[in-house]
């Protein structure tokens, strides 16, 4: 049986130790000016006791909270625990219901506005975190075009664009961003032919899935078996071999097989089953740096799964929310869907 230990923060029910500083004059000598004891809304503790302080300096007085407590009447771990509640599956109104259980009445609308304080207090954690390796995906959420980006040495989302991933000027655009913010220098990315050039010209190292090349491979040798003169079919055998050993020299064999595949197709003429077998070997012949940069570089992985499961669990928190309201909505809901509590 799997157990899920959840990290939330904890809560005091009265702050033992002074203020060190005044908040309106950084003063350091207070005197205590009373205090009260605050219902609270938590799932262990009912009520904690906020004193008050008086300035020697300015003469201004103001509360000292005990940890986890602050202005708002929910404490630090029910605004928490009712977001990762939310990114779970339950409807902000299920969360309302599951928190009656404990005897607290958090109505939905508090329920949502703590997804968005959890949304952006993530935003501001990911900001300039330094990521070397990044996979980068995109996907179509509810009819909006979005791209994430993750960082691929401990599996965090990075970021998230509201961008079409066949928009290759805003994808480099955005890209091109985060290389300044967190100092990317390779990305890890699906087989579509716009990512190249991209990784060209913001000089990043690039590795294509290989899960994607291994697939499409596949297909591809599956549909010419069934076309090709059977006296050519040795070709689709040794290009399995290579896909499956990967020797230092794929390349040039692949190279080698093309040049010795027949072809004389002409401008505007359809394509043959042995046209369409030289296609396949140049094109893997000509990228296949791009699929094996992790020989050179044992940090890079040679899949893109960390962003595609990213991606999976924004989906389905998507299907069964009501819809996002606004961008910032949308973004910090993403962001909280897909997040990893720990």
């Amino acid at each position: 049986m799997t157990i899920v230990i959840l990290q939330l923060p904890e809560v005091k029910g009265i702050e033992e130790n002074r203020p060190k500083n005044c908040p309106y004059c950084a003063g350091e000598t207070f005197q205590r000016w009373g205090g009260q004891v605050r219902k609270i809304k938590d799932p262990q503790i009912k009520e904690v006791m906020v004193y008050r302080y008086r300035c020697c300096s300015c003469g201004r007085t103001f509360r000292h909270n005990p940890q986890g407590i602050t202005r708002a009447r929910q404490s630090e771990r029910m605004k928490k625990l009712a977001a990762i509640s939310w990114s779970r599956g339950l409807s902000h109104r299920g969360v309302s219901l599951i928190l009656t259980g404990f005897g607290i009445l958090l109505s939905h609308m508090s329920s949502w506005r703590d997804v968005q304080k959890e949304g952006r207090i993530l935003q501001r954690r990911i900001e300039w975190q330094p990521a070397r390796i990044v996979g980068v995906d995109g996907a179509w959420l509810r009819g909006e075009g979005i791209m994430v980006a993750v960082d691929m040495g401990n599996g965090q989302l990075l970021s998230i664009g509201k961008i079409d991933e066949k928009d290759a000027v805003a994808v480099r655009n955005w890209l091109f961003e985060l290389k300044q913010k967190h100092g990317i220098a390779a990305i890890v990315t699906d087989d579509l032919s716009t990512y190249r050039t991209i990784a060209d010209t913001l000089q990043l190292d690039h590795q294509v899935c290989q899960f994607h090349v291994r697939r499409w491979v596949g297909r591809a040798r599956h549909q010419l078996s069934e076309k090709l003169p059977e006296d050519w079919l040795w070709v689709l055998d040794e290009i399995e071999h290579i896909m499956e050993d990967m020797p230092p020299d794929s390349a040039k064999r692949l190279l080698q097989l093309y040049k010795k595949v027949p072809g004389n197709r002409k401008q505007g003429q359809e394509w043959t089953p042995m046209d369409e077998l030289r296609h396949l070997l140049i094109r893997l012949s000509e990228s296949w740096s791009r699929y094996t940069t992790f020989f050179h570089d044992a940090a890079i992985p040679w899949t893109n799964n960390l962003s595609e499961q990213i991606i999976g669990k924004m989906k389905m928190r998507a299907r069964t929310v009501r819809g996002y309201k606004s961008s910032s909505g949308l973004h910090n809901g993403l962001l909280v869907s897909a997040y990893c509590f720990s």
